[in-house]
């Protein structure tokens, strides 16, 4: 059985240990060095009560183990993005292509629809077709892309993005609520 709920401190180490080989062997991070659990616990913490995280799980009953994780961020840091968030989403390499990340990526959408952000933008390296094929499945369609803005691994990479409209743009905007007053979380 499948638990999707929100990331606890406890977490940071199975989220590091999933995250690792996305950073050391491939080029769907721009990051060069894997960030070790206390870094996750200090990103974790710096979400400011807005951005959620959250883990699939194999259930309390399975002894809870971490199968992947999702997340948002800001945008951008200048006040005018606040209703904008950036969304991220990785899987142990067992938990691919088994439905379980279209799962944990519908439970953030509908977390952030629920907290009244207006859009959600996925940022993938390019090619990524399992990544283009997980964000259009939950609502996302392409924007545009960058041509060659990362260098790793010996070679230049694109970036495309990929935007949902979660919620209509009002005018003027109502301010989105923070994560833990949404209880939206499904699993």
């Amino acid at each position: 059985m499948i638990a999707i709920r929100p990331a606890r401190s406890e977490d940071a180490a199975a989220i590091a240990a999933i995250y690792a080989p996305y950073v050391l062997g491939g080029t769907v991070s721009f990051e060069t060095e894997a960030p070790d659990a206390r870094a996750i616990r200090s990103r974790m913490a710096h979400s400011d009560g807005y951005y959620p995280w959250l883990v699939a799980t194999t259930g309390e009953a399975d002894g809870d183990a971490v199968l992947g994780y999702a997340y948002a961020t800001k945008f951008r840091d200048r006040p005018a993005y606040r209703y904008v968030v950036e969304t991220s989403i990785y899987m142990a390499g067992g938990a691919q292509q088994k439905g379980t990340g279209r799962l944990l990526y519908e439970a953030l959408v509908d977390t952030l629809r629920a907290q009244g952000f207006t859009q959600a933008i996925g940022v993938l390296s390019l090619p990524n077709d399992a990544s283009i094929t997980l964000h259009e499945a939950v609502g996302f369609r392409r924007a545009g892309v960058y041509r060659e803005i990362g260098f790793k691994q010996g070679r230049w990479i694109d970036v495309g993005f990929w935007q949902c409209e979660l919620n209509d743009s009002a005018v003027p905007p109502r301010e989105p609520k923070p994560f833990s007053e949404t209880g939206v979380v499904r699993g």
